[in-house]
């Protein structure tokens, strides 16, 4: 009976300073983004476009560029993930194709982003011709984050009680309309979770824009879905691997990683606070 408490008292322990360990690494490495970046962010840094090689000016159109292409990527990957996860929740008869579906799902989640970019590269760039630019990249961030807002959002389906789907039927409702109107709206602050995972990720990423939607530097803001953006991911590997002055804009990139940071929690956590009402409003 001790050696079991002692094992038990032992696996909290160490679950517990996991986390500490995870909270600090994560709280020492903002700290350090925010020391660094905290004295380039001002308000024309925040406004105006780069100038002097990149070594002077702001970041305006690589912030709005990447609010477009995270935008862009949840509008397709959102209803693509939730349909679809309705489909293999709801209405697929289990079986082995299903099962393989499931299977190809979760390793397309783990594909490395850069294969994203050359599928994007190749489809959409060359085979479709809509050339390097903004749908070019919303799409291959959205067929990115799909994996992520699939799964996430079958789950939260499958968490909704079998009795809700039973009394709905049971009332007369149809299948759909149930799903629409009972199953949808319980199993929302999941699909929410998996939304603000993908948004993490979808702003945050560098390859697979790269190869379709990042530009080095253009100077007017984009009128079109089909014109090519700076975005903050790229704009920092730009200042820090291939720009003419990389210690002069050493500034310059800590400032632009700590609002590339502050852009996606803001995002997530406008997410949070709409899951957050949507858990509140049931409860009422």
């Amino acid at each position: 009976m001790k050696w079991r408490y002692f094992k038990q008292n032992l696996f909290f322990v160490t679950v517990r300073l996991s986390a500490f360990i995870i909270a600090l690494s994560i709280g020492a490495f903002l700290v350090y983004i925010f020391m660094n970046g905290i004295g380039a962010v001002n308000w024309d840094f925040l406004t105006l476009p780069p100038r002097d090689s990149m070594t002077k000016g702001g970041i305006m159109p690589a912030i709005l560029g990447t609010f477009y292409l995270t935008a862009g990527a949840i509008i397709i990957a959102l209803p693509l993930g939730v349909v679809s996860a309705i489909y293999l929740s709801e209405y697929a008869k289990q079986g082995p194709v299903i099962r393989l579906i499931r299977i190809g799902i979760n390793c397309l989640a783990g594909v490395p982003s850069v294969v994203f970019g050359l599928f994007g590269l190749g489809l959409f760039v060359v085979f479709l011709q809509f050339g390097s630019c903004i749908l070019s990249g919303a799409l291959t961030l959205g067929f990115l984050i799909l994996p992520t807002i699939i799964g996430a959002s079958e789950e939260a389906l499958k968490g909704v009680p079998q009795t809700f789907r039973e009394a709905s039927l049971g009332l007369g409702v149809s299948k759909w309309q149930t799903i629409l109107r009972i199953v949808l709206p319980n199993a929302l602050p999941g699909i929410l979770t998996g939304s603000i995972l993908g948004i993490g990720r979808a702003a945050g990423e560098t390859a697979p824009i790269m190869f379709t939607a990042a530009a080095f530097f253009t100077a007017k803001l984009p009128t079109s879905i089909f014109d090519e953006v700076m975005a903050l991911p790229y704009h920092v590997y730009v200042l820090a691997t291939a720009g003419t002055h990389i210690e002069e804009t050493r500034p310059i990139q800590y400032g632009t990683i700590l609002v590339l940071v502050a852009l996606v929690s803001g995002i997530d956590l406008i997410a949070i606070i709409m899951r957050s009402y949507i858990r509140k409003k049931k409860r009422w």
